[in-house]
């Protein structure tokens, strides 16, 4: 019997079925070892940061049969994912399970042909890749255990700090600071609608919108009131004037298609174009791989292997034509990208669809479009700018507007969303009249920065060489699950609580969260994976003048104040100054007199109130009084005796904000109502466990025609749809007409 172990069991599954038998296959179900949560147990630094590891929680039956298959094996192949990760899993799996003569196997992709091609060359585990692995596991937790530390010393117990997650913070600030100290400005802008003249009675007329190439105001030497008289009398002599066509600039331009995608690319377009999170973005691709539809999805190289460009050029010329075809080599921007790695790519590109559910049909079309495009022709366009003035205008402002036809689609016939939305131009003569419709102005400010969403916060961190493909999506989870920041329309916003962790990082600890820090450890720890630094002298180089710094920060007073509150802020109860302080919900106004006074005030000045006892004991502890308490998310109901229980429910004032008044369909007893999981706001049976209908949105009370389900609040283009993913009406644009 020959013995092969992968990570997964969905892998293990597909794999089974590619060898016939040949094999068994079993999965370790991720990591089977890890460090203990107590720092103490976890590392031996005197020694040579020697890590001490145990059985993670759930599986000593994993091992048992691991170690029970393996006795009985004739051959052992450990197959985990082809990176520092895998190796160190398959490290971590032959030392627990005792397989001495393992064997180590890497594949890209799970196809027939890879799984028998890699098994025909195995080799010993690589040292170097699971040092670095190593390496990085142990100078997080170093990093975020005496950064975490200090933190719950100085400023608040139960923060957080982290190696590459401080730094992505600080970005974040660093923005909103920027856009706090934006001091905008005004300015106009001038359109004029315009009605081409035509000819002949037959002759169609056009509706074109120009946009005057004078802004008044924009430039800061001219005051607000003569911009304001500027702009007037643009729009007086517009109205009274002749226009004409001055000039007609065109240009043939060509786009060329991107490259295939990295880990970081995909999770951009994914959450720009489907709004899918990282997180997100990153599980799915997980599911696409293992069923073997698209190659390893954490790589940071644009390669596509030679078979691949082969199968792709064969099928652009078979659905498209000779002339949509042109092979391309893509070279990777990253230094450190591993260019015998492939990118992001469909194992199968004659296959258009696929995916169990909509999600995985989405993603996976993304995928399979820019694998196409990267090996297609240019697309060519006629770039178009169309100048109109007053005839007879001495020193009067140019009037314009852009647009352009596409001569020939190439690339864009499999990727159509790949293009800039551009205005279809009408085909017109220099000296043409014009008639003048409508002259006006739109009053504007000058705009700060925008913030980051998760899309350009990834591109950001990939600039700044901070982190590492597989590892930005759960940068941004940590930060947004630690409540560092909140997300709304896309858009990161730093929370009162991250910045007062990351004003205090920055001032106490700047050089270790820094780019250029953050930036060469990552350098340092690709050098172990490639053999070229050791493990102890890289931590041994880091820690000594870390925690150096660490035990003088130690000295520092407690950042309890955060500063003082308005003058007219007084304390409810005694009237005395308040002061600025944190909570766990964030900042708050406190008595200047704590803890003799306990008044408190929200931000927003309303009067905080200590805990309401219900009068009701706690039904988990038995021993505990519930009481009512304020928290970020509204009011709830909580054990007194937190944090041994912690017992927790709805208010009933918060019950009553959340119930929909809409009965449930399933149990018909329950309402449906509001509630806030992993993944945000979704709505469920007010009777759940013993009810469990969920919901995606807000139902708006509506039956589907269909199925009965109950209908859902949609989008501003869908204002309505099915609860159901399996009606059709959950997805009623799709629905044939």
């Amino acid at each position: 019997m020959k013995l092969l172990i992968v990570e997964s069991p969905s892998k293990a599954k597909t794999i089974e079925k590619y060898l016939g038998g040949e094999y068994t296959v079993r999965a370790s179900v991720g990591h089977i070892r890890d460090l203990p949560k107590s720092n103490k147990k976890a590392v031996d630094i005197e020694n040579g940061f020697v890590p001490t590891y145990e059985i993670s929680k759930g599986k000593e039956k994993v091992i048992s049969e691991i170690k029970s298959l393996g006795k009985k094996a004739t051959e052992i192949i450990l197959a985990t994912d082809p990176d520092r990760e895998g190796e160190a899993i398959a490290w971590h799996v032959k030392e627990a399970c005792g397989l001495k003569n393992s064997k180590r196997a890497v594949f890209y992709e799970i196809t027939k042909e890879a799984i028998i091609e890699a098994l025909k060359h195995p080799r010993e585990i690589d040292m170097n890749l699971k040092e670095a692995q190593e390496a990085r596991r142990v100078l997080d937790r170093l990093v975020g255990y005496d950064l975490s530390g200090i933190i719950w010393k100085k400023v608040r117990y139960g923060l957080s700090a982290g190696r590459v997650q401080s730094p992505a913070l600080r970005i974040i600030m660093e923005r909103e600071r920027e856009i706090r100290a934006f001091i905008p400005v005004k300015y106009f802008n001038i359109a004029a609608e315009l009605e081409t003249v035509g000819k002949l009675k037959e002759s169609k007329k056009y509706k074109l919108v120009f946009d005057c190439e004078l802004e008044p105001g924009i430039n800061p030497e001219l005051k607000e009131a003569e911009a304001k008289d500027l702009t007037q009398k643009i729009i007086n002599e517009g109205k009274t004037g002749d226009w004409y066509i001055k000039e007609i600039k065109e240009s043939n331009v060509k786009s060329s298609p991107k490259p295939p995608f990295t880990t970081s690319t995909l999770q951009q377009t994914a959450s720009s174009r489907l709004g899918f999170a990282p997180k997100k973005t990153m599980m799915i691709a997980q599911k696409l791989y293992e069923k073997g539809f698209i190659t390893y999805m954490r790589t940071d190289s644009t390669n596509l292997a030679v078979s691949a460009i082969s199968e792709i050029s064969e099928l652009v010329i078979k659905k498209y034509g000779k002339e949509y075809l042109e092979a391309r080599v893509f070279k990777a921007k990253s230094k450190n990208a591993q260019e015998a790695h492939e990118a992001v790519r469909p194992t199968h590109p004659s296959t258009t669809s696929v995916g169990a559910n909509p999600d995985e049909k989405r993603l996976y079309d993304l995928i399979w479009s820019r694998t196409m495009a990267s090996q297609m022709s240019d697309a060519k366009l006629l770039r178009t700018k169309i100048i109109t003035n007053l005839k007879d205008a001495k020193d009067y402002p140019n009037f314009s507007v852009n647009g352009s036809v596409i001569l020939f689609d190439g690339w864009l016939k499999v990727d159509p969303d790949g293009k800039s939305e551009d205005i279809n131009l009408p085909k017109l003569t220099t000296g043409d009249t014009l008639n003048l419709m409508t002259i006006n102005s739109i009053e504007k400010e000058t705009t700060p920065p925008n913030r980051y969403s998760e899309a350009s916060l990834i591109k950001e961190l990939e600039k700044r060489d901070i982190g590492r493909p597989s590892t930005y999506a759960s940068i941004i989870s940590t930060i947004e699950e630690r409540g560092y920041v909140d997300k709304a329309n896309k858009t990161l916003y730093p929370t009162d609580t991250g910045e007062v962790v990351s004003d205090f990082l920055e001032t106490n600890f700047a050089k270790y969260i820094s780019d250029d820090f953050t930036k060469g450890m990552e350098d340092e720890l690709d050098e172990v994976a490639n053999g070229n630094l050791t493990y102890k002298k890289l931590l041994t180089d880091f820690y000594k003048p870390f925690q150096k710094e660490v035990k003088e920060k130690d000295k520092i007073e407690k950042s309890n104040n955060l500063g003082e509150a308005p003058e007219d802020m007084l304390c409810p109860l005694c009237g005395s100054k308040m002061i600025i302080k944190l909570s766990k919900s964030g900042k708050f106004y406190s008595c200047s007199r704590f803890p003799d006074c306990a008044g408190a005030r929200t931000i927003d000045g309303e009067i905080l109130e200590g805990p309401k006892d219900t009068g009701k004991i706690c039904p988990k502890c038995g021993k505990g009084k519930l009481v009512e308490r304020s928290g970020r998310y509204g009011k709830f109901v909580a054990c007194s005796n937190y944090p041994k229980c912690k017992h927790i429910e709805q208010s009933e004032e918060e019950k009553q904000k959340k119930n929909t008044g809409i009965k449930c369909n399933k149990c018909e007893t329950g309402y449906i109502e509001e509630r806030r999981g992993r993944f945000g706001i979704f709505y469920s049976c007010s009777n759940y466990p013993d009810c469990k209908l969920a919901i995606k949105a807000k139902p708006t009370g509506n039956y589907c025609n269909l199925c009965g389900e109950l209908m859902m609040e949609g989008t501003k283009t869908i204002p309505e749809r099915c609860s159901s993913k399996s009606c059709p009406n959950h997805n009623p644009h799709k629905i044939e007409k």
